[in-house]
């Protein structure tokens, strides 16, 4: 296994401090959830046309790679799923511009109750189109254990409305294991362990999902288990750190939890 950030981390840094400070540091690769201020993917200064064979050649020299461009593509809401599934099929290509393997995705919410199976059947369809664009990029579209899809059943009834090679699940260990009583990592894996191609990593504490954030080791979600789990199984997937100082400022910032995280992940 590989270890990666993602830059909610450090949402301050420069295109250039990020790469030096994960160079510096030990880590393998970065996740894209922004850079500075731009949030807009295909509008960030390193991806814009004339800048990207210059940021290849940076990643480069710092033996990094790219893993994931993560989008904020949710599928749920009919006024707003074409929409979404433009922006996801533009993820797509500039991942494969970029030599990225992944991008991610969210289905988000499931608003009411008495049309569950109608929102499942719709997270499905944008699904759907967005991985047929994929096909043939070596891009995989990611849908992650968030929101009202950290269920895993929930996430199980969309996978099996969901045909494509370009398919894939990035398992949030947090969601799944806070969601309502807590659900056993053996679960989890055992309904989506075939289509995890990536893992982000990072602890809370309190009793759900929406915990205060911790350093990992300082809150109560079963990290190590979760290792474990997935060396048990030959995931040979990528361990991201996902520090969410952007959403949380009041939290410490990445000079602290960055260098805690490798310390952390390879005790």
């Amino acid at each position: 296994m590989k270890l990666a950030f993602s830059t909610l981390a450090c949402p301050d840094w420069s295109w250039e401090r990020i790469l030096q400070e994960a160079s510096a540091l030990g880590y393998d690769g970065i996740e894209i959830r922004g850079i500075g201020q731009e949030m807009m993917l295909h509008e960030c200064t390193p991806f814009l046309p004339e800048h990207i064979d210059r940021s290849m050649r940076q990643l480069r020299q710092h033996g990094l790679a790219i893993i994931s461009l993560d989008t904020s593509c949710v599928f749920h809401d009919p006024a707003k799923l074409e929409a979404a599934i433009e922006e996801g099929k533009a993820a797509v290509d500039l991942a494969e511009k970029l030599g990225v393997p992944y991008i991610r995705v969210f289905g988000d919410a499931i608003p009411d109750e008495r049309q569950r199976e109608a929102t499942i059947a719709q997270v499905a369809r944008g699904l759907q189109a967005v991985c047929r664009h994929a096909e043939g990029t070596g891009v995989s579209v990611l849908i992650e254990t968030h929101g009202d899809f950290s269920d895993s059943r929930s996430l199980q009834a969309v996978m099996e409305q969901v045909d494509s090679s370009a398919f894939g699940v990035l398992w949030d260990i947090n969601n799944p294991y806070k969601y309502g009583d807590g659900e056993p990592l053996e679960t989890t894996y055992e309904r989506l362990g075939r289509y995890i191609k990536h893992t982000h990593i990072k602890d809370t504490s309190g009793a759900d999902m929406h915990g205060p954030i911790a350093l990992c080791g300082e809150g109560n979600v079963p990290i190590r288990e979760c290792v474990r789990l997935l060396a048990d199984k030959g995931y040979e997937g990528w361990l991201s750190f996902e520090w969410e100082k952007r959403w949380v400022p009041e939290i410490a910032g990445p000079e602290v939890a960055l260098p805690h995280f490798i310390r952390y992940i390879k005790a």
